[in-house]
């Protein structure tokens, strides 16, 4: 049976961490890029080390790690402070991805790569498929605020240096309503595996 490689993104707040759970009771590995790009600015690593070079050496802790807030709030007060940061992270997270992949190929014929920034990345041209999460901006607000701790002000940042609905619509193999019930989002996604796992069958 055919290997498929599935890019998973979507609008912060929107649900992706739902269909996440979904896909691993489905047998799916799942690759998470914010887990990836923690590996790749371990302490003493060098995007850390250009990092602190232009967003200021005071996001590295005293004991070499990342103070990863601090990191945000100053990466993402701008789109072009994000740029600069993806253009410093991206290539390595992909580099890890492609290891991940040849390990979970082995283990899963569907392997899932959990990653909020898909196509800021370049993550989708090697994707076969992609599925986006989208929600009303209302929705997506008040998860960020509950889920991070944060200000209205902070997550407002966040989700205002993200593409808008109808960029994600334009690029997916489909899209998920993360506003509706969590069974309901679970479902949708169970279809969308379940007819691609027929389309790859001999």
């Amino acid at each position: 049976m055919k290997k498929i490689f599935i890019g998973l993104t979507g609008q912060t707040g929107a649900g992706k961490s739902t269909v996440c759970e979904m896909a691993e009771t489905l047998s799916c590995r799942v690759i998470n890029a914010d887990k990836v790009a923690r590996e790749v600015m371990e302490k003493n690593s060098d995007c850390l080390k250009r990092l602190a070079e232009i967003f200021g050496s005071d996001i590295i802790y005293p004991d070499g790690s990342c103070n990863r807030k601090l990191l945000a709030k100053r990466a993402f007060s701008s789109r072009e402070n994000t740029d600069i940061l993806n253009s410093i992270t991206h290539p390595a997270i992909i580099a890890r991805v492609r290891e991940y992949i040849d390990i979970y190929s082995k283990e899963s014929d569907i392997i899932i790569f959990d990653a909020p920034q898909l196509f800021e990345s370049g993550g989708d041209k090697i994707c076969d498929k992609i599925i986006s999460v989208i929600a009303p901006a209302e929705v997506r607000l008040e998860r960020i605020m509950k889920r991070d701790g944060i200000s209205k002000e902070e997550a407002l940042l966040r989700m205002n240096v993200q593409y808008d609905e109808y960029f994600f619509r334009a690029k997916s193999d489909y899209i998920i309503d993360g506003s509706q019930t969590v069974e309901q989002v679970k479902d949708c996604f169970k279809k969308i595996i379940l007819s691609l796992s027929e389309v790859r069958s001999p």
